[in-house]
């Protein structure tokens, strides 16, 4: 027969123990809820909800820069056929480009043996001026009181001189013909490969000196000066309007004779320091010469040593040549040496190597 459990262990707690252990309960939680946070927390906020205002803040993207204002691109200028409209080139652009730049390398084009020729010959040649500056209302002529001319004889020259940056060498003669009442001069120049360029004066012989008739220049081509008295006037071959003829006149190859033969005819009437001035014409143009005598100076030349007078024509204009040139009184004052400089500093030099009869 078995044994009935203790009651005790069957009888569950009162109802009222378990009230208020739970009442316990809530009041330790509520405690905790209420103060703990505000000690302990970060600042909690204990402001109902239902009076905190909901704010709303929209971020924009930023803003693009705007883009600088461009100028429309040029049009491309069409090809222009070689008998192209003019009124449609004209509405066409030209777009602008920067300027080539040259390679490191790069050598200008060397001179050609006719320019070299070219330079070499031109022994006195001067801008070409314009019909109103050639023909002065009275060039300053120097009176021509005695002359003394040389028989007939053939001048040998060494030629030197500087082109574009290159030297080079040349043969040049003066060939004089004195027949008493007439005269001949050729002056010719002449360089291996680069062939030859000649200057020809031809007139007659007066108490006065030389009269030219026509002075010549001949290259490739002739062009040529004409001296006519009669009409009063100096023509030209290259489709040059006409000078007024002065009494006195020389050309290029005349005036270097004229020059001598007066020093050689009144040693006394042109000391160092006086002027002489010659009215010269060339191929194309006319003007007046003048020089300035300087003192006699000694000189050593390919001929030997001698003793001249030295004449200079110094630049007058921005892109005029300085010619000198040098008389040797032992010789009859015959142009032992003519130097012609550019304004660039190009120059020839022709000295007296040689002397035989005409």
């Amino acid at each position: 027969m078995s044994t009935p459990a203790p009651a005790s262990l069957h009888t569950a707690p009162p109802r009222r123990a378990l009230a208020l252990l739970a009442m316990l309960v809530l009041i330790v939680h509520t405690l905790v809820l209420t103060f703990v946070p505000a000690r302990f927390g970060l600042g909690r906020d204990t402001a109902p909800l239902t009076e905190r205002p909901f704010v709303t803040r929209i971020i924009a993207p930023p803003q693009p820069a705007p883009a600088p204002e461009t100028a429309p691109a040029p049009a491309r200028k069409k090809p222009v056929a070689a008998m192209a409209d003019p009124a449609e080139e004209d509405n066409e652009v030209e777009p602008v480009r920067a300027p080539k730049q040259r390679p490191a390398d790069y050598v200008p084009d060397a001179p050609t043996p006719t320019d070299l020729l070219a330079e070499a010959a031109a022994r006195a040649e001067a801008p070409a001026a314009s019909a109103s500056e050639a023909a002065p209302a009275g060039p300053a002529e120097a009176p021509v009181t005695t002359i003394a001319l040389p028989a007939s004889i053939v001048l040998d020259y060494k030629m030197t001189g500087s082109a574009k940056g290159l030297n080079y060498h040349a043969n040049a003669e003066l060939r004089w013909q004195n027949t008493g009442d007439a005269y001949d001069a050729l002056m010719r120049v002449s360089a291996l490969f680069l062939g030859s360029r000649s200057m020809a004066s031809t007139g007659q012989l007066g108490p006065e000196g030389l009269a030219p008739t026509r002075f010549s220049d001949k290259s490739r081509t002739e062009v040529a000066a004409h001296f006519e008295p009669e009409k009063n006037q100096i023509s030209f071959s290259a489709n040059t309007p006409t000078l007024p003829w002065v009494k006195g006149a020389q050309d290029r190859v005349s005036v270097f004779m004229q020059l001598g033969g007066m020093l050689a005819g009144n040693p006394a009437g042109f000391p160092a320091g006086s002027t002489i001035s010659i009215y010269t014409v060339g191929p194309r143009d006319a003007e007046t010469w003048t020089f300035l005598v300087e003192a006699e100076e000694k000189m050593s030349l390919p001929f030997g040593e001698l003793a001249a007078v030295k004449l200079t024509r110094q630049p007058r204009r921005e892109f005029d040549q300085k010619v000198e040139i040098w008389y040797a009184p032992s010789l009859g004052y015959l142009p032992v040496r003519n130097k012609i400089t550019q304004s660039n500093g190009d120059f020839i030099d022709q000295q007296l190597r040689a002397l035989s009869k005409g």
